[in-house]
């Protein structure tokens, strides 16, 4: 069996994805959607790519501050790694979070980029969130369970 080369796949992500998203594991765990994404299939990988850009600032300034308003509330020291259960909770939760603040259903057909460009026109800045909410679905969303 051949062995996979990962800087090549890092390679070749770089050059076929111009603007990443922040949120490219909930949206490959399938806990939330968005309809600016672009799924690829790259070294029999998926990747998500985001195809608007300018909404792109706004998810990843929301996933920034997701990141550091849910380090107290998962327990993650600052300049840490996150594991990748927290980091689903925290973005699958967040996502989802904020769509229920804004009067909207927090489950998988929850739409990441019309959701937090929403709540910014709302509340005018990424700090004005209502982010003591919006822990409180980090802290509860449960990741689905391995099958087996």
């Amino acid at each position: 069996m051949a062995e996979y080369n990962e800087d090549a796949y890092k390679r070749a992500r770089q050059s076929v994805i111009t603007h990443s998203c922040p949120f490219e594991r909930a949206l490959l765990s399938r806990c939330v959607s968005c309809a600016r994404s672009k799924k690829l299939n790259l070294a029999e990988r998926e990747a998500i790519a985001c195809g608007d850009p300018e909404a792109r600032e706004s998810c990843l300034a929301f996933y920034r501050a997701v990141h550091e308003n849910a380090q107290f509330a998962l327990k993650i020291a600052p300049g840490t790694p996150w594991p990748f259960g927290k980091e689903i909770r925290a973005q699958c939760g967040g996502v989802r979070g904020l769509a229920v603040t804004q009067g909207g259903v927090g489950d998988e057909t929850c739409d990441v980029a019309a959701t937090v460009l929403q709540a910014l026109s709302a509340a005018g800045s990424i700090d004005a969130l209502p982010y003591s909410e919006i822990m409180r679905a980090v802290v509860h969303y449960e990741p689905r369970k391995r099958r087996g």
